[in-house]
């Protein structure tokens, strides 16, 4: 019995969690459809993961990041500077995929006057003052609130105050860092469970009737999501890399954006992330920087999602927008992007900035939010899995791309000589 036990076990935790999400998909669906009273109370189970990845996300994001800067020793070389670029670009580039999306395929909304408690910002200057305040706020508070601006500001500041540390506290960070990966990774490995419930309760409760309004901008949204992955980004790695890319790009969807499509957040699809990337053999001196960073500023999906439903808003309203415009709406998408907040729903709440371009009022702009709220089982998800696979699409990209450098260079193989 207890070999049976442990074979069970082994089975579960070293089996392939791909393929252990796809069944409690299947499951929760067919729960839904045989037994709705039953898979109704089953949404217990989606919320404690949801909770679970919620209470340990911000951890995660302050210790990697701050034991990966205190043990950084000089003189190590990182590629994080390449990465950053890539990952601001490409965010660029999404919100510009967006902007002609929405050219080609018009989309139009059915608003209504509807009551929310959300404030959202009213101009750049709030936003810029936002994430001002945000950078020195309590780091306590931040760890609470999910302040992900904040944690990272704080954990960046005492990272590089403790690489003059003893090399034992460096020693006792790192520790403290890989435990709380490995409670993270724990907590991932019971995403099937949590998937299961939360699908079999969704649909036992509304089905997707609340998406068939909603169908066209959905399309829209996804579509470009889609064409971001699997064409814009594999032409920037193929830029970076020089060769082919879609082997790697469609492991990075397998491998980050399937787990990040479920949890919808990036900070906690960190964990799958970095083992990827340890089974790449990667650098781990940029990795352990470079995955963090990206969980909080590389939000394609999110400029995506900024520029559809602004666009869709406008083209409600019979607004006309010229090319000039359109151009500034992706740079002003990509930048608010970078400030999105790292859980999920995080975009939606930017859309009024960008509404404010075109004069739209908050009142209008919110209803499009609660727009983004009903198609947020699909939308969200998505965005999420774009994102988070694409920090480490790049990070994977750029450190190969380097890898190659130094071994295609004639003085490097002098010198090993």
């Amino acid at each position: 019995m207890d070999k049976q036990q442990s074979r069970v076990f082994s089975l579960f935790f070293q089996g392939s969690l791909v393929k252990q999400i796809i069944i409690g998909l299947v499951a929760g669906i067919l729960l839904a459809w045989l037994a709705p009273d039953i898979a109704k109370m089953m949404g217990v189970l989606g919320s404690l993961f949801i909770s679970a990845l919620k209470a340990v996300a911000p951890i995660l994001v302050w210790v990697l990041v701050m034991a990966s800067i205190a043990n950084h020793r000089k003189g190590q070389k990182t590629s994080i500077r390449p990465i950053l670029i890539l990952y601001l670009l490409a965010t660029f580039f999404a919100a510009l995929t967006a902007v002609v999306a929405s050219f080609l395929f018009p989309s139009v909304l059915t608003l209504a006057v509807n009551e929310s408690k959300l404030v959202p910002p009213e101009n750049i200057v709030q936003v810029i003052n936002g994430l001002l305040v945000n950078v020195v706020v309590n780091p306590v508070d931040a760890l609470i609130n999910s302040n992900y601006i904040g944690i990272l500001a704080w954990s960046i500041g005492l990272g590089l105050v403790l690489r003059h540390a003893k090399e034992t506290t460096k020693s006792v960070i790192q520790d403290f860092a890989d435990g709380v990966t490995n409670l993270v990774r724990g907590v991932i490995r019971l995403a099937p469970f949590g998937i299961f419930g939360l699908v079999s309760s969704t649909i036992a409760t509304t089905g997707f009737e609340v998406l068939a309004g909603y169908v066209h901008v959905l399309f829209v949204l996804i579509g470009c999501m889609l064409f971001v992955a699997l064409v814009v980004n594999p032409i920037i790695v193929f830029w970076k890399m020089r060769s082919n890319p879609y082997p790697l790009v469609f492991a990075c969807l397998r491998e980050s954006g399937v787990t990040a499509f479920f949890t919808r957040s990036s900070a906690a699809n960190i964990p799958v992330n970095m083992a990827m990337c340890r089974r790449m053999n990667l650098d781990e001196d940029t990795y352990t920087l470079s995955i963090p960073l990206g969980a909080n500023i590389n939000m394609g999906g999110a400029a995506i999602t900024i520029t559809i439903l602004t666009l869709a808003t406008v083209n409600t309203l019979g607004m006309p927008v010229d090319i000039p415009t359109a151009l500034l709406l992706s740079l002003v998408a990509a930048v608010c992007a970078c400030g999105a907040s790292g859980v999920a729903g995080g975009s939606l709440l930017l859309i009024p900035l960008a509404c404010n371009m075109f004069g739209i009022s908050n009142d209008i702009a919110m209803q499009v939010v609660a727009v983004g709220v009903m198609i947020g089982v699909l939308q969200d998800s998505a965005e999420t899995a774009l994102n988070s696979s694409t920090d480490v699409l790049f990070t994977a990209a750029t450190c190969i791309a380097e890898d190659n450098r130094l071994t295609n260079n004639p003085l490097t193989e002098k010198n090993n000589g």
